[in-house]
């Protein structure tokens, strides 16, 4: 795959993955004219009151099948007028992620991290590293609030409002302060095979000399029957739900160098791009579009709140993040026999490879998604 998607090959180390991600854009922006450009992350969105707010630019849409995103690439490309495919941008992740709040939370709350296999174990065995947690605004709306931080292993289990604090400091809103002490507890769980790339919007009728990044990525995803990934005699599986996602995010900009973009300018130029990509695809793929207003995170309470799960169990279970990354629960024992301990690891697991519902590679999906644009 490193022939040809070269950025896999540091897809363990962020800090390496996203050094060589920002030399493969520099050099495809420069290769588009836009000399003595510079690179700038999405900026803080300034209020009415004045508060300095971390803002996600992104929509998305759902669909039944990933493989209906079939060359979406290069249909993207013919169809939106200024967007760019950035050369060699392609990775790929594999995202357990928890819901750690409930439908009634004032916030979403999950739990997400990286799944790799160990060099001496069976590729289906993965184990998950690059801990995060983090906090969002409700629904699938514009512009809404998302913070995020790494969690160290031994951490998972205690109060990290402290780590939100130390990374957005006067920045971080007093209600998402406060919901960030409470304590994280399983409601259910997603497994997402996440191929993602970036594009370049220009239209300097709109917006000028800046140069809008688009973080665009496919999912293929499992959604668990329940929150411990236990096995459903409701539905006869573990597996309760498969889709895929076809998602679009601003990441940052470019201007040119020495030019102070205004805060007003650059959430134009922002709200302008995001729109110019979301008209295309809501008309290109509105037959094959599965209604939905909720986050990946609701999705998963939704599911588990229609197979019957009540809030009390989930109470009960208290399960916590850190459970599943051990592959023996001495505290929880299997339903069909007492003497045998869970395995929350392998049923994680499961949530990827069960055979019935094994999600594509990485390197399928950007196979896929790569292709020629299909015939009408």
């Amino acid at each position: 795959m490193a022939k040809h998607r070269p950025l896999f090959q540091y897809i363990k180390n962020h800090d390496v993955l996203f050094t060589e991600l920002a030399i493969i854009r520099n050099s495809f922006v420069e290769s588009l004219g836009l000399n003595d450009f510079t690179y700038h992350k999405t900026p803080k969105f300034i209020s009415a009151d004045g508060s300095r707010l971390t803002i996600e630019p992104e929509r998305s849409i759902v669909v039944e099948s990933y493989q209906t995103l079939l060359g979406v690439k290069n249909i993207l490309e013919s169809e939106i007028q200024g967007l760019y495919i950035v050369n060699n941008s392609d990775i790929g992740f594999r995202y357990p992620t928890a819901a750690i709040a409930g439908l009634d939370a004032p916030f979403i709350k999950r739990f997400r991290s990286e799944y790799f296999h160990e060099d001496s174990e069976d590729r289906n065995i993965c184990r998950p590293i690059n801990l995060s947690y983090g906090i969002k605004s409700r629904g699938k709306a514009d512009n809404r609030q998302e913070y995020e931080i790494w969690v160290p292993d031994e951490a998972l289990n205690q109060d990290t409002s402290a780590l939100f604090i130390d990374k957005y400091g006067e920045d971080l809103p007093d209600d998402i302060r406060q919901f960030a002490t409470q304590p994280a507890v399983v409601h259910g769980w997603m497994g997402v095979k996440r191929a993602a790339f970036e594009a370049i919007y220009l239209d300097k009728k709109n917006m000028g000399d800046i140069a809008i990044v688009i973080g665009l990525s496919v999912d293929a995803y499992n959604i668990g029957a329940n929150p411990d990934l236990s096995y459903s005699e409701q539905i006869g599986s573990s597996v309760a739900l498969q889709n895929a996602e076809l998602e679009w995010e601003i990441m940052g900009y470019y201007a040119p160098q020495g030019v102070q973009v205004e805060h007003d300018q650059i959430w134009q130029a922002i709200n302008h791009g995001i729109e110019a990509v979301s008209q295309p695809i809501n008309s290109l793929y509105q037959k094959q579009i599965l209604p939905c207003n909720e986050s990946k995170t609701e999705r998963i309470l939704s599911t588990i709140q229609q197979l019957g799960v009540t809030t009390e169990q989930i109470e009960h279970w208290d399960l916590k993040p850190s459970e599943f990354l051990q592959t023996v629960s001495p505290n929880r024992q299997k339903a069909h026999d007492p003497s045998r301990s869970v395995n929350l690891l392998g049923r994680l697991n499961r949530l990827f490879y069960q055979e019935n519902y094994k999600l594509p590679s990485l390197s399928d999906i950007h196979e896929l998604i790569a292709q020629p644009r299909p015939k009408r």
